[in-house]
């Protein structure tokens, strides 16, 4: 897991080959005034997903601790205050049902060993091995994540 601000995404472009692209459609953005929705940025490689959504308490968040097994997740916090559980997958032992493929997404009912926050223009990067709980807090969280495929 990688956590840092938007000025510093240049530093991460070489552990990954899409992240420079990532990044500069990041900035390429008006992020104030994108709406909710899919977005593909680059064919089956990289997409995008926008939240303007109401945050969730931790035990609405953990009901879905999720990680992926095809994608690394760089997810933006726009404009709020987000609160995101974090354990390392090897940590886990509690898993809840059998990873999806076509979702590709794997839950668990582990609980988080830390919670970190993410406000307006940080970024936390999430790798398969990194089972998280987004979108913890109050009010509106907006927020772009980023699918990379590896």
């Amino acid at each position: 897991m990688i956590i840092d601000s938007l000025s510093n995404a240049d530093k991460y472009f070489s552990v990954h080959p899409l992240f420079g692209k990532a990044f500069a459609y990041i900035r390429s953005l008006n992020l104030a005034e994108i709406e909710p929705g899919k977005y593909e940025v680059s064919g089956d490689e990289l997409k995008a997903i926008a939240f303007d959504s109401p945050a969730k308490t931790a035990e609405e968040s953990l009901a879905k601790f999720e990680c992926h097994n095809k994608h690394i997740d760089i997810q933006l916090c726009i404009q709020g205050s987000e609160t995101i559980g974090w354990k390392p997958r090897e940590s886990c032992a509690n898993p809840k049902g059998d990873y999806n493929p076509e979702k590709d997404v794997a839950y668990y009912s582990d609980a988080p060993d830390m919670y970190f926050q993410l406000h307006d223009g940080q970024f936390a990067i999430l790798f398969p091995e990194d089972v998280h709980a987004p979108m913890i807090g109050e009010g509106t969280i907006k927020k772009l994540v980023l699918k990379v495929k590896i």
